[in-house]
Order: C-alpha cells, then structure tokens, then sequence
C-alpha cells in the first residue's frame, strides 16, 4: 500500500485471509487469486493439490492491469491511501508519534528497572 500500487492476494494461514479481506472487500485496492481454504497451498503440496491455478492467477493479473473504470479506481485510491501512509510515518504523522511514544515507554520503563537494581 505505501508503494501505491494495486496488491494481488494470495493468502495460505493465519491472518492472511484477513488481510486479504481487508486489502479486497474493505480498502478494495486488491483483487483476490482466489485461494479460500487456509492452509491448502502449504499443507497439500506434497499431494500435488492446487487451490489456485494459472488461470486464476493470470485472470487476478490482468484485471489488475486492466484499463478499464474499476481498475483506474482501484489505483486512484491505493496511490491516495500510500500518500497518507508515508504521511502519516514522517515526523509529526501519527505512525511517527506513536512509535517515538513507544520507544519514550520502554525507555522510561528500562530506566526505572536499571535506577532499582
């Protein structure tokens, strides 16, 4: 997302399948593969089963690259939301403050443990 570009998903476990979800359905600046079982890519490969074929793949591929009216919003609104992202992980963006709070935390916290000993 911060690059700007569309995302092709291809989830396999955990948390993948959420993360496609959001990138598809709710941010909508990604097309799925189309893989729905979690665990399948790794778990089956020994026995050869695929959960998602070349056609899936080049289909998700081209419907990324497409020119049509969908696509051109898909990369309006991933090139949109990278903008805010690397905003947002400058000095004085909110990505930025909340990490400089969590680095001041564990050092305050550090500091007290090394002041006890």
């Amino acid at each position: 997302m911060c690059a700007g570009v569309p995302m092709i998903t291809w989830p396999s476990f955990a948390d993948q399948f959420l993360n496609e979800r959001l990138i598809v359905d709710v941010a909508r600046i990604g097309l799925s593969v189309g893989v729905k079982e979690p665990g399948a890519w790794t778990m089956d490969v020994l026995n050869q089963h695929i959960f998602a074929n070349k056609v899936q793949v080049e289909r998700a591929v081209r419907n990324v690259m497409d020119e049509g009216e969908e696509a051109e919003e898909r990369r309006n609104r991933v090139k949109e939301l990278g903008e805010k992202a690397r905003e947002a992980m400058e000095e004085g963006g909110s990505s930025y403050a909340n990490m400089t709070g969590l680095i001041q935390q564990f050092s305050l916290k550090h500091n007290k443990n090394v002041e006890g000993i």
